[in-house]
């Protein structure tokens, strides 16, 4: 369990580190992009193997049915994630589209995930994100709402979604999580 809460740990301060100590980080450049990116790579590593050898510690039985939730708000979650460099019509609507699509992966993961690793990870992913999204609001204030592009940006999007979703079902079919026969470790 301590790899995955130092995991979530290094992720929420790498990710923070330009919004809470910009003086230090603005000088930096590129090289702070580069610094934020190896640290985010090394808490990827550190969740996965935290959370694939952490006990299973039941808190909570996920509802019958949450599968189907889970494998609908998964695909709504990968477009979110893609919506805002596809810069069509949702762009325009939604601020923070891909910290809004981490909140709707992490949240349909607690609805198949009832245990306590799964709460670290996946309610510490959720909740960053959200407190992210308030970092920034208050850090550059009202939004300037784009002009909304084209509908073809999103349909293009939604393509792209649906193959990562294959390919994202495929490795959880591979590593023994069906995501659609509910067996979850």
């Amino acid at each position: 369990m301590g790899l995955l809460i130092a995991g979530v740990a290094l992720w929420v301060a790498a990710h923070f580190f330009k919004r809470l100590l910009p003086g230090v980080r603005a000088p930096m450049g590129n090289a702070g992009k580069g610094l934020v990116a190896l640290a985010s790579v090394a808490a990827i590593v550190l969740m996965v193997i935290g959370y694939r050898s952490a006990d299973t510690i039941p808190v909570f039985t996920p509802m019958p049915g949450m599968g189907h939730a889970n494998n609908l708000l998964m695909l709504v979650a990968l477009f979110m994630f893609g919506a805002g460099s596809s810069r069509g019509w949702v762009a325009a609507k939604v601020r923070h589209p891909m910290l809004w699509g981490m909140v709707i992966w992490a949240g349909a993961h607690l609805l198949v995930n009832g245990d306590v690793a799964s709460l670290i990870l996946f309610g510490g992913l959720g909740l960053w994100a959200l407190v992210q999204m308030v970092l920034i609001n208050r850090g550059e204030g009202a939004w300037d709402r784009p002009e909304p592009g084209p509908f073809s940006k999103d349909i293009k999007n939604f393509v792209i979604a649906l193959v990562l979703y294959a390919l994202i079902t495929g490795v959880h079919i591979w590593l023994g999580y069906s995501p659609f026969r509910g067996t979850y470790p």
